[in-house]
C-alpha cells in the first residue's frame, strides 16, 4: 500500500518541530525514505511541500535541509497570527455551526474546570483544540490553512509558557464563544484580538531554532 506524501510531510514536519532534525540539517530523500518506511518518491513531494511552508530550504551543493529561522521571522509570525487570529473569530461569529458551537462550549467547560485544579498539561492541549475548532468554524479554507501552518511554526519557533491567570484565559475563552454564538463578529474579533495579544508575552524564542536578526532594532519585544 502506497503511503500518501502528505503523510509523510506530517511526519517529517512534526520530527522538525519536536527537534529531531535541527536547524541546517541536511534532509536527504534516502535516509528520510528509509526512516519512515517510504520510496523516495512521496519523500521528495513532501520535501517541496514543507520548502513552501517555510520549513525546509534547498542549498546548493547539499540539497534540502531544515530552514533556519531568524528572530524578526519569529516577531513576523506572531504579529500575523495576531491579524488572523481575530479575522478567523469574526469569520466564525457568521459561519459557524451548532457543531462547532456544542464543541467549542465543551472545551471551554473543560478548561473552565482544568483551571480552578490547576491542570496545566491539559490546559495546553485544550487552548491547541479551542483554536483548532476556532479557525474550523470560520469556513475558510485558505484561512484554516494558514492558522494552522502558523501554529506548527509557532511551536517550531517558541516555547509557550503557562499563562499565569489560567481562569482568567478560560474566561476570555468563554466570552469568546458567546459571542460567536451571538453573531457578534465584532466583539468576537475584538475579544479575540485582546486575548491573542495577551497570550503572546508568555512566548519564548527557542534558542537553539533561531537565528540573530540582520536588524535586530526592528524587532518588536
Amino acid at each position: 500500500m502506497r503511503i500518501p506524501a502528505h503523510t509523510v510531510c506530517t511526519a517529517i514536519r512534526d520530527d522538525i518541530v519536536s527537534g529531531v532534525f535541527g536547524p541546517g540539517g541536511r534532509l536527504t530523500e534516502e535516509v528520510l525514505a528509509r526512516r519512515y518506511g517510504v520510496s523516495r518518491v512521496p519523500v521528495r513531494e513532501a520535501l517541496r511541500t514543507l520548502e513552501s511552508e517555510g520549513f525546509v530550504t534547498t542549498r546548493r551543493h547539499a540539497g534540502a535541509c531544515v530552514a533556519e529561522p531568524t528572530e524578526q521571522e519569529a516577531a513576523d509570525l506572531l504579529e500575523l497570527r495576531m491579524l488572523l487570529e481575530p479575522l478567523a473569530a469574526a469569520r466564525a461569529a457568521r459561519r459557524r455551526s451548532e457543531a462547532h458551537l456544542k464543541v467549542l462550549r465543551g472545551l471551554v467547560r473543560l478548561g473552565q474546570e482544568r483551571a480552578r485544579r490547576g491542570q496545566g498539561e491539559d490546559l495546553r492541549s485544550l487552548g491547541g483544540w479551542f483554536h483548532e475548532t476556532l479557525s474550523q468554524a470560520s469556513g475558510s479554507p485558505g484561512l484554516i490553512a494558514l492558522l494552522t501552518q502558523m501554529r506548527h511554526k509557532v511551536a517550531w519557533m517558541y516555547v509557550v509558557e503557562a499563562p499565569v491567570r489560567p481562569v482568567e484565559s478560560w474566561a476570555e475563552h468563554g466570552a469568546i464563544v458567546d459571542a460567536v454564538a451571538r453573531g457578534d463578529a465584532e466583539r468576537a474579533r475584538a475579544l479575540t484580538a485582546v486575548h491573542v495579544d495577551r497570550a503572546a508575552g508568555a512566548h519564548r524564542l527557542r534558542v537553539r531554532t533561531l537565528q540573530p536578526a540582520v536588524n535586530t532594532a526592528s524587532v518588536p519585544h
